[in-house]
């Protein structure tokens, strides 16, 4: 019986958890902001994660990091519980920005970007965005009162240098 009990504790720890990615995997941040930049202008395409058809926004996070090998959520609702928390302050080339979807008052993610700026500098992320500039786009996030209102949290899914 004891061991049922552990047993179930254990499924049950680790299945409350396991959207959870701890960063570990590497990537250079020159060749992340590259192969980022190489898609913008691509059309955006609801629920779609390529190039040729288009892009949703977790679908144009998705393969980016996908590119370099790095397993990361292919809906932007799964960031909920994903990567290390990192304030804004904080945040670098390379980490995820996580947004809610256009109903502000539902505080789940509903958008995803990756940030193109270094530690210090204006927060500036590149996306998919289905809005008034669709397709693959960069922001600056202190210029945009509307991703402001929307702002959930910075998730760092790899370490990049």
């Amino acid at each position: 019986m004891n061991k049922f009990l552990l047993s179930l504790f254990i499924f049950s720890v680790f299945f409350s958890y396991g959207n959870y990615i701890e960063p570990k995997d590497t990537l250079n941040a020159d060749s992340l902001i590259s192969f980022c930049k190489k898609h913008l202008g691509t059309k955006y395409c609801y629920a779609n994660s390529s190039p040729k058809n288009g892009f949703d926004c977790s679908g144009f996070v998705y393969y980016v990091f996908s590119h370099f090998n790095i397993k990361v959520p292919r809906a932007s609702m799964d960031y909920e519980k994903s990567g290390k928390l990192i304030s804004l302050d904080s945040c670098k080339k390379g980490d995820v920005i996580v947004f809610t979807g256009t109903k502000t008052k539902n505080r789940a993610p509903g958008h995803v970007g990756i940030i193109i700026s270094n530690k210090g500098e204006p927060v500036k992320f590149i996306h998919s965005s289905s809005g008034k500039n669709c397709g693959v786009i960069i922001t600056n996030f202190s210029e945009s009162p509307y991703y402001q209102k929307r702002f959930i949290k910075i998730s760092r899914v790899a370490v990049v240098l």
